[in-house]
């Protein structure tokens, strides 16, 4: 058996797909822009300059409405990780990623309401989406508008430092993509964390919902106990 809950507005499909498409025609154009040499090239130079303007110009407005969309929905809210305990559970979710996974073990923290994200989540999508997409976007920004930069910068041409932080993120970006598309496929089904993201509902087995109350209980039950072992006897 399993439970279905709603978790995505649309709003937030709308931009994860959007967002996809031009990170995708960025990474395309972009690796033809490195290696703009001679038959090197993925598609012609001219063709991927403008389409990597292109698509950077629309990943900055589609960030734009990502940012306001969050303050504004409150989905700000998923991405801030809850501090009690919160390096515990990153590892009893990493060690569900490297190892109970492959077991067949129920998910740890299954997706709800309120919790859209497990606990490594929250840490590398803030990570992403607070410090490496602003970076990837003011870095993007400075090359197409090369005047913005400082003509020299720690002893360098001021251009040089904002291309390898534009390439070290770009490649970072990239590193996270084919991890979120591995992750993409690890639902109860191949398909179905795609499909949440594709109709905003999400299914997950009561298995795992049922395994992870039973453990709030016993934890709740231990932390009971504790107190009344080191309660005082009246």
């Amino acid at each position: 058996m399993s439970y279905r809950i709603f978790i995505l507005a649309l709003w937030i499909r709308v931009w994860h797909w959007i967002n996809a498409l031009l990170i995708l025609c960025l990474i395309i154009s972009g690796l033809s822009l490195h290696y703009a040499q001679p038959g090197a090239g993925i598609i012609k130079f001219s063709l991927a300059r403008e389409m990597h303007n292109i698509a950077g110009i629309g990943l900055c407005l589609n960030y734009v409405y990502f940012f306001i969309g969050n303050i504004v929905s409150g989905n700000w809210w998923q991405y801030i990780p809850r501090p009690h305990g919160y390096m515990k559970r990153c590892w009893v979710q990493f060690r569900y990623y490297m190892y109970d996974i492959f077991r067949g073990a129920p998910h740890p923290f299954p997706t709800t309401v309120d919790d859209n994200f497990n606990p490594l989540q929250q840490l590398i999508y803030w990570g992403v989406m607070y410090v490496l997409m602003p970076l990837l976007i003011l870095t993007g920004v400075t090359y197409l508008y090369p005047t913005l930069a400082p003509d020299r910068w720690f002893g360098v041409d001021g251009l040089l430092p904002v291309a390898f932080v534009h390439f070290f993120v770009a490649f970072l970006i990239f590193l996270f993509m084919l991890v979120h598309v591995y992750l993409g496929t690890t639902g109860d089904h191949l398909t179905s964390k795609i499909s949440t993201m594709i109709t905003g509902w999400h299914e997950e087995g009561l298995e795992e919902l049922e395994s992870t109350e039973q453990d709030d209980r016993i934890a709740a039950g231990a932390g009971a106990g504790a107190n009344a072992v080191d309660a005082p006897e009246s």
